[in-house]
C-alpha cells in the first residue's frame, strides 16, 4: 500500500500593529541595493504594500512570548512603513500584513532573510515592456510611468521602442534566441519585414554583434553628421516632412535620415539659391555640384583676383587678437595644458584670426563677364565657392597677360566616384554631332558608348561592393595572375586601387541608384575610420570576417572599370587593352549578374535615343515593343521618333548591347545568399 503524501501547513498570516515589530539582527541584507528607502516609501504610500513581512515572536528569559514580533525578512520594507511612521503618514497602531513562523521553528531567520532576497527572480525585460506598453494603453503618459516606477523617462521610452520591433523578433528574444543587445538594436528600424530580413541574414553568421545589425538597418539612410545634413540643417529637413531614425540605446550623432531623395533635392535647391548670388556678381557661368572631382579646373584658365584690403578697424581687431594669443600663450608656457576656459578661448581666437585673415578677393569686372565659377559642398558642409575660371573656348586669342592660355582637355572632368563621392553635375561642354541618318545601323558614337560604359561600370562597382565573396575571387584572381605571370613589380605588397575616374557621362548618372548607394556606402565607412594610420591598422586588426569581407570590397569597387575608351594608335594604353578590359568586365557582369535595367538606367533622349541613327531608334523599340510598335513611328521625324521610343520604352527594361550582361553557356558564378541579401 502506498505511503499518503504528507501535506505541508502554511505559516499563519494576520495583521499586526506597527508598534509591535522590531527589526531582526537576523536580516542579511546589510548593503543598499535597488530602490531607496524613500523611493519605496513613496509607493507603499502610492500603492500600499504589496508584500507581507515575514515576522518571528520574540521571546523573553523564560521563552515566554513578550506580544512583539521581529522581522527577519523585508526589512526595507519595515524601514520604509518606519519612514511614513516618522512623517506622520501612517499611525504607529496601523495593522501590517504579515506571516508569523511559529515557535520553535527549525528554519533558523538568516534562513528566512536569505531566501526571501536570494529566491526571487528579476522581471524579464520583455514582460517590463509588455507591462509599460499596458499602462501606456490605458492612459498613463511616459512621465507616469516613470515617475510610478522610480525611473528616469528614457527608460520607459527605451523599453517603449521595444514596441517597433516585430513579433517574431520579440519571441525570438522570449526563448532565449538572442540578447537584449541585439533586440535593442533592432529598435532603430521601424519596418519590421526589413528587421526579420536582417535576422535571417546574421543568423547564419557566427557575426550578431550589435553594430552589425545597425549598420544592415540604417545603410540606404543618411547619417545626420553627414555634410549635406550640415549644409542644409536638420530642421529644414524636418519641416519638409522627411523621416528621422533615432537610436535611444546608443549615442547616434543626431541620428539617421531615411529619405535621402528629399535631403539631395533640398541640397540642391540651396546650391541653386547660392548660383542665383554667385551668378548676380556677373559670371558668365555658374557650375553647381555637391562636390568636384580633384583637379576639375585643370582645363581651364584662372584669372587673378585682389584681396580685399582690411579696414583700420579689422586690422585695429587682428593686431589685439594676435596681442591677446601670444599673452595667454606665455601666460601657460609652463603648463602641461590649458584650462578648459583658457583653451576655449583660445579656439574663438584663432577662428577670429583665421576670419579676419582669410580675405574675399575682388576681380576686374571686365575679366568677370568670360569668367565662371564652380559651387559645391566642402568636407565639412559649408558652401564653398571657386570663382574666377575661363573656359579654353572664352579665352581671348592674345590673352592680356602674354602667356599662352593652357591647353584643356577635350572633356571638363564633372564626375567623380572615389573617396570624395565623386558627384557632379553631368554637364556636357562638348557636344556630340548628330549622327548621319543612313540606311542600315551605323555604329554608336565613340562618346555615347564611353558614356553608356560609365553607367555600367558605376553600376558594376555599386554590386560589387555588394558582394565580398566576389569581390574576394576577383581580387585573388588578380594577385594570382600578376604573381605567377609576373606582370607586375615587387614591393611590400604590390596591390593596389587606382581610383578610375568617370570623366564622361551622361547628365543622369550622378543621381542614380548605384551613384547614391556608393556614396551611402562611403560615407557609412567614412565616418567609421580612425583618424590616423597606426589607429587604423589596429581598428582593421579587429574587424570581424564578414565587416573586414565588406570593407575590402567598397574599397576594391573603386578600381572596377568596364570603360570603352578610344585610344590614339601610339598610346601607352592599346585599343586591344581596352577591348580585354571590357571582356573581363563581363565576366564579372556574369558572376554578380548585373541588370543594369534594376540598377535605374532607362533609355531616354537625353542619354541614347536623341544621339542615334532612326534605324537605332526603331531597332530598340521592335527589340522591346514589336514590330507593330516600331512600325507606329517609323514615319516621324529624328526629334519626334526619339520622344515617341522614349515613352514606349519606358518600363520594358530594354538595354542597348553596351549595358547587356552576357549569357555564360557554363554554370554561373553562385552569389552566397549573405551578399545577395546584403543588397
Amino acid at each position: 500500500m502506498a505511503n499518503a503524501i504528507q501535506k505541508i501547513a502554511l505559516n499563519a498570516s494576520r495583521d499586526i500593529p506597527f508598534n509591535k515589530l522590531v527589526l531582526s539582527q537576523s536580516n542579511v541584507r546589510r548593503v543598499k541595493a535597488g530602490l531607496s528607502i524613500e523611493e519605496l516609501a513613496r509607493d507603499i504610500e502610492r500603492r500600499g504594500l504589496l508584500q507581507s513581512l515575514n515576522v518571528r515572536p520574540v521571546l523573553n528569559g523564560e521563552g515566554a512570548e513578550t506580544g512583539s514580533y521581529e522581522v527577519p525578512a523585508g526589512g526595507r520594507r519595515f524601514r520604509a512603513l518606519e519612514l511614513l511612521v516618522k512623517q506622520k503618514k501612517l499611525a504607529k497602531t496601523a495593522p501590517v500584513p504579515c506571516v508569523v513562523r511559529e515557535v520553535g521553528s527549525a528554519i533558523l531567520a538568516e534562513d528566512d532573510s536569505l531566501a526571501e532576497n536570494v529566491q526571487r527572480v528579476a522581471l524579464h525585460p520583455l514582460d517590463q515592456f509588455r507591462a509599460f506598453r499596458d499602462m501606456l494603453e490605458k492612459g498613463m503618459s511616459e512621465e507616469e510611468i516613470a515617475a510610478a516606477f522610480f525611473v528616469a523617462p528614457a527608460v520607459v521610452k527605451q523599453r517603449l521602442r521595444l514596441m517597433t520591433v516585430s513579433d517574431k523578433m520579440l519571441d525570438i528574444y522570449e526563448q532565449d534566441g538572442m540578447k537584449l543587445e541585439q533586440l535593442m538594436a533592432f529598435s532603430i528600424s521601424d519596418d519590421p519585414a526589413r528587421q526579420e530580413q536582417v535576422w535571417e541574414i546574421i543568423a547564419q553568421s557566427h557575426n550578431r554583434e550589435p553594430y552589425l545589425i545597425r549598420r544592415m538597418l540604417t545603410e540606404k539612410t543618411v547619417r545626420a553628421s553627414d555634410r549635406r545634413v550640415r549644409f542644409v540643417g536638420l530642421e529644414a529637413y524636418l519641416a519638409a516632412g522627411g523621416p528621422l531614425m533615432r537610436d535611444l540605446f546608443e549615442a547616434d550623432d543626431g541620428g539617421w535620415l531615411q529619405d535621402p531623395t528629399l535631403l539631395d533635392r533640398l541640397v540642391m535647391e540651396k546650391l541653386k539659391e547660392a548660383a542665383e548670388q554667385v551668378r548676380a556678381e556677373g559670371w558668365k557661368w555658374v557650375e553647381t555640384a555637391l562636390s568636384f572631382s580633384w583637379g576639375h579646373t585643370r582645363a581651364f584658365v584662372e584669372i587673378d583676383g585682389t584681396p580685399v584690403v582690411l579696414s583700420e578697424e579689422e586690422a585695429a581687431r587682428l593686431t589685439a587678437l594676435h596681442s591677446e594669443q601670444e599673452t595667454i600663450e606665455a601666460e601657460y608656457a609652463q603648463a602641461d595644458e590649458f584650462p578648459e576656459a583658457i583653451d576655449a578661448r583660445l579656439g574663438e581666437i584663432e577662428q577670429a584670426i583665421e576670419a579676419l585673415e582669410e580675405r574675399p578677393v575682388s576681380f576686374d569686372p571686365a575679366e568677370v563677364v568670360r569668367a565662371g565659377a564652380f559651387i559645391s559642398l566642402d568636407t565639412d558642409g559649408t558652401l564653398l565657392v571657386e570663382r574666377g575660371f575661363v573656359r579654353p573656348e572664352d579665352v581671348p586669342a592674345e590673352p592680356e597677360d602674354g602667356h599662352d592660355a593652357p591647353e584643356g582637355d577635350e572633356e571638363a572632368v564633372v564626375y567623380h566616384s572615389a573617396g570624395d563621392d565623386g558627384e557632379g553635375d553631368g554637364t556636357e561642354r562638348a557636344s556630340d554631332t548628330e549622327p548621319e541618318e543612313e540606311d542600315g545601323l551605323k555604329p554608336l558614337p565613340d562618346r555615347l558608348l564611353t558614356e553608356l560604359t560609365a553607367w555600367r561600370t558605376l553600376a558594376l562597382r555599386d554590386a560589387f561592393a555588394a558582394h565580398p565573396h566576389i569581390a574576394l575571387t576577383e581580387l585573388l584572381h588578380t594577385l594570382v595572375r600578376d604573381l605567377y605571370w609576373q606582370v607586375s613589380g615587387a614591393d611590400c605588397l604590390e596591390a593596389y586601387v587606382r581610383d578610375i575616374p568617370l570623366r564622361v557621362h551622361s547628365p543622369d548618372m550622378p543621381g542614380s541608384i548605384p551613384a547614391h548607394a556608393l556614396r551611402q556606402r562611403n560615407e557609412g565607412w567614412k565616418h567609421d575610420l580612425p583618424e590616423d594610420e597606426n589607429a587604423l591598422w589596429q581598428w582593421l586588426d579587429g574587424l570581424d570576417d564578414t565587416s573586414r569581407l565588406a570593407l575590402l570590397a567598397h574599397c576594391l569597387s573603386f578600381g572596377v572599370n568596364a570603360l570603352y575608351e578610344r585610344m590614339p594608335p601610339y598610346g601607352a594604353v592599346s585599343q586591344r587593352s581596352v577591348s580585354e578590359r571590357v571582356a573581363r568586365a563581363d565576366r564579372l557582369a556574369t558572376a554578380l549578374r548585373l541588370d543594369l535595367a534594376e540598377a535605374g538606367w532607362q533609355a531616354t533622349v537625353e542619354n541614347y535615343l536623341g544621339r542615334v541613327t532612326k534605324a537605332r531608334i526603331l531597332e530598340a523599340v521592335r527589340e522591346a515593343r514589336g514590330d507593330e510598335a516600331a512600325d507606329r513611328i517609323a514615319h516621324l521625324k529624328k526629334t519626334e521618333m526619339a520622344q515617341a521610343a522614349e515613352r514606349l520604352l519606358e518600363g520594358t527594361g530594354w538595354l542597348p548591347e553596351a549595358l547587356q550582361t552576357p549569357i555564360s553557356a557554363d554554370k554561373p558564378t553562385d552569389v552566397p545568399a549573405a551578399d545577395i541579401a546584403a543588397e
